[in-house]
């Protein structure tokens, strides 16, 4: 068995070229089998983000936690993830990424049987830091094998693949997750990677050959660096995922992980720029196209994640849902993402990127806005439309975004700025959701106490529905049926006044995209494997 398996990867190893000259060669089957195992490797590491947000109360009996406990949970692998993607660069030159991916992905499957088997809470958090450590690693390499292994014709074509798992991925993770943990138990989340996990893990180290380790980099490693980049970004991380718990400034703990994030992020600057071999060289920025990318990859993960958590929010809140009854609500922008990589793939290679960016944020921008003109009376078809329309458009943001950050860059540039541009998404995503719930909570306030002011006893309307209800209470043998009535007018305030804050928030969503479109003259038209030092 040993002997077939040396066989089969010294075959692989054969059929690979090690020097890889864009736009000059075709690739092997064995190098599809690698790229696609890869791809696999990353959607389930991004599934992996959101797969127990629908889940959490269950985890939460079965690790006998707390409701502010249990959210660490979540916590731990976002944390993990921001941390590791801006080191992927450096972990791929050093290790290569074959090596890089196949170590990530073994270890995101160990760490997913472990939080399995998770007997406490504190356990459990370890375990899922650590996976979101191993699948954070795995995301950026994905998007650096694009430009190094394929050619300039099928670059277009592979970056819709990636863009559909890097869209949908997120989208699905509670619906798997509510179905699984409904049909099965909470530990058939983690329980579900581990055979995928495996075969990804085999076929990545048998047939991935797109470069080779740099080993003398692991004798310039600078703990120093990585010291201040783990800090800043963990920091930065947690106070964006518990500000609002915390209320923000009134908390000490929130304050003084503030100053350490601002304290790390100076010194990683200082030090990243003027050291010879940084870990994270951000130096890519100079790059114009590199750095208009990356914003526009930072005004997509606001959209993107923010989405994900106001539409379950309010259809469980507002339309009481359960969670596959929501996923048969979103599942829609999924499904449409889909449908679009059919249409803007071969529109990539006749159309103008800055065309088809502006096109996606148009889109993107009005489907959030006619999400934001929702009641609660409304039903699936109200809910379709505006999905069908921001999933259509992702991929007319993702195509051109992706080709302008990395597109142009020298090959041996883009590991490094492929951290850098998942990053930025990531980042998007965080602050994007800690001010969605920040609002949230005060416009939740403010709309409640204005629409309380209009149920008095002068108001007419008012008492008209009190009295209603009180004789309708009456009738059904309630024992205190005007209290009942008070009680029944305040949930229907405080859901009207929930209705209110999540369509002005789709308002503001759309109102971010369409001010994109401010930022379209800073845009250059990419042409995908072509450099701006080639074409002068």
């Amino acid at each position: 068995m040993a002997a077939d398996s040396d066989a089969v990867r010294d075959t692989a190893a054969e059929t690979v070229p090690a020097p890889i000259v864009r736009g000059e060669r075709t690739l092997s089957i064995q190098e599809w089998v690698g790229f696609i195992a890869m791809v696999f490797g990353i959607f389930m590491a991004i599934l992996d983000i959101q797969i127990v947000a629908s889940s959490l109360e269950q985890i939460q009996a079965g690790l006998s936690a707390t409701q502010d406990e249990i959210t660490w949970v979540q916590t731990a692998y976002l944390i993990a993830e921001v941390v590791i993607i801006p080191l992927s660069g450096w972990l791929g030159r050093a290790l290569s990424t074959r090596i890089l991916f196949s170590l990530s992905c073994a270890g995101f499957t160990l760490m997913s049987l472990l939080c399995a088997l998770a007997w406490d809470l504190d356990s459990m958090i370890v375990f899922r830091g650590l996976q979101g450590l191993f699948g954070g690693a795995m995301i950026p390499s994905v998007f650096a094998v694009i430009y190094t292994l394929f050619p300039p014709r099928l670059q277009p074509s592979m970056v819709i693949v990636v863009g559909l798992v890097v869209t949908v991925a997120p989208t699905a993770g509670p619906v798997l997750g509510g179905y699984l943990t409904d049909a099965v138990s909470w530990k058939a989340l983690f329980i579900v990677n581990l055979l995928p996990g495996f075969l990804v893990t085999l076929l990545v180290w048998l047939f991935v050959r797109v470069d080779a380790p740099e080993w003398d980099l692991l004798d310039k490693i600078d703990f120093r660096g990585i010291f201040y980049i783990v800090v800043f970004l963990g920091s930065m991380q947690f106070v964006l995922e518990e500000g609002v718990r915390k209320e923000w400034l009134e908390s000490r703990e929130i304050v003084g992980f503030s100053l350490v994030a601002l304290a790390a992020g100076l010194a990683m600057l200082y030090r990243e720029l003027t050291i010879a071999n940084p870990i994270v060289d951000l130096w890519a920025f100079r790059d114009f196209n590199f750095a208009v990318g990356c914003l526009f990859s930072f005004i997509l993960g606001i959209g993107l994640y923010t989405i994900i958590f106001l539409m379950p929010v309010y259809l469980a809140t507002v339309k009481g849902l359960n969670s596959l009854q929501i996923g048969q609500y979103i599942m829609v922008a999924g499904m449409f993402q889909f449908v679009s990589a059919f249409v803007a793939g071969p529109l990539a290679k006749v159309m103008d990127s800055r065309l088809m960016l502006a096109t996606g944020l148009l889109a993107y921008g009005v489907g959030c806005w006619l999400n934001g003109n929702l009641t609660h009376e409304d039903g699936y078809w109200e809910f379709f439309w505006p999905q069908a329309l921001r999933g259509f458009a992702l991929m007319f943001c993702f195509l051109p975004i992706n080709s302008l950050a990395l597109g142009t860059l020298p090959p041996e540039e883009v590991k490094n700025a492929s951290g850098l541009y998942n990053l930025m998404r990531n980042l998007g995503g965080a602050i994007g959701l800690a001010v969605a719930n920040t609002l949230m909570i005060q416009w939740n306030k403010a709309h409640y106490a204005k629409l309380r002011e209009a149920v008095t006893p002068g108001s007419p309307h008012a008492q008209n529905l009190i009295e209603g209800l009180t004789e309708r209470l009456a009738s059904a043998g309630v024992a205190d049926p005007e209290l009942a009535a008070l009680k029944q007018v305040r949930g229907l305030l405080m859901r009207e006044a929930e209705v209110m804050t999540i369509n002005s928030l789709f308002h503001l969503l759309a109102l971010v995209f369409l001010s994109a479109l401010l930022l379209m003259p800073l845009v250059k038209k990419v042409i995908p494997g072509v450099s701006e030092e080639s074409g002068h």
